[in-house]
């Protein structure tokens, strides 16, 4: 067990039994113990009388040789695809709107190498023709619904995006859910609105819609008794299946921010806590120039970053 800091499963304490425990577990100010064990490896799991409260305890360790102890969960990560090619910050809506011309001119640039080198062109692979027609079939679904709501500009504002989210969330009966909140739907404009125009084209918009298909199967997974809502335990689990490595500190900022009085948390909440958790290393990661996990920021980079968020 030694080195590995990831949180332990309730499974763990199913099938392994306590080696010592308080005998007096009642609802006092100060409970104290002292226990004499055996050399080996132990995890110390304190605990209150109620759940969700927040308790200080101490710990004292007499050891005859050298102790290794450690906390875990102390790094705080992000699993991301490698890329080949360092992007610029892309945070304020002027360097999106500059960096997405910059970037059509980068694509067009690299068109034109292609046409000149055919050999390229030949051992490009050819897409499969069962999946180019599910493919069509499926973007054609959301172009129709796309354009009932956008309009013939084909793009949409958050009330629209509200819209289009709900109708398509309504067709999976199998996710007990009231549909998402003007608000998340804000956020999810703002992480996703890479030309800088405050609306969401088609490919944005099916862009996100794919990170929402791939959250809603964590949701499912965990919400096991199809209530549409999930615990705070159940929401840390989820939240590293999503990718996004925490420590106790931020699950409890999660738990505090999006869990309702019985520390439940549903469906809109958990996809604006994962837009959230996105936007926030994407934009950390953006400044992060030289990798060393420190950034900088004056007033107004830090303003502009957090009320846009």
């Amino acid at each position: 067990m030694h080195g590995n800091k990831q949180h332990l499963q309730k499974d763990f304490f199913l099938y392994n039994a306590s080696k010592a425990r308080s005998k007096t577990y009642i609802n006092m100010r100060e409970v104290s113990q002292r226990f004499r064990l055996p050399p080996s490896e132990y995890v110390i799991v304190p605990s209150t009388y109620e759940p969700h409260q927040e308790g200080e305890f101490i710990l004292r360790v007499f050891s005859e040789k050298r102790n290794l102890s450690e906390e875990v969960e102390n790094t705080i990560s992000v699993d991301r695809p490698v890329k080949k090619k360092k992007t610029k910050p892309i945070i304020f809506v002027s360097d999106r709107a500059n960096s997405n011309k910059e970037l059509g001119v980068d694509q067009e640039s690299e068109e034109g190498k292609d046409k000149t080198s055919p050999d390229k062109q030949e051992k490009s692979p050819q897409p499969r023709p069962g999946n180019t027609d599910q493919e069509s079939e499926e973007q054609q679904q959301f172009r129709n619904i796309f354009k009932q709501i956008a309009g013939d500009d084909m793009e949409i504002c958050a009330d629209e995006l509200k819209n289009v989210l709900n109708t398509v969330v309504n067709k999976h009966k199998d996710l007990k859910t009231q549909g998402f909140t003007l608000e998340s739907c804000r956020s999810m404009i703002a992480l996703m609105d890479t030309d800088g125009s405050g609306r969401l084209n088609l490919q944005e918009f099916h862009h996100l819609w794919e990170k929402i298909k791939a959250w809603q199967k964590i949701f499912k997974h965990y919400d096991t008794d199809h209530s549409g809502t999930i615990n705070s335990y159940e929401m840390r689990n989820a939240v590293n299946d999503a990718g996004f490595h925490l420590n106790s500190q931020l699950y409890d900022i999660i738990t505090m921010r999006y869990a309702d009085k019985h520390m439940n948390i549903d469906f809109d909440s958990f996809i604006c806590c994962f837009v959230r958790l996105e936007g926030m290393f994407r934009a950390f990661h953006a400044f992060d120039k030289d990798g060393d996990g420190i950034i900088k920021l004056n007033v107004l980079e830090w303003l502009q970053l957090t009320m846009y968020a």
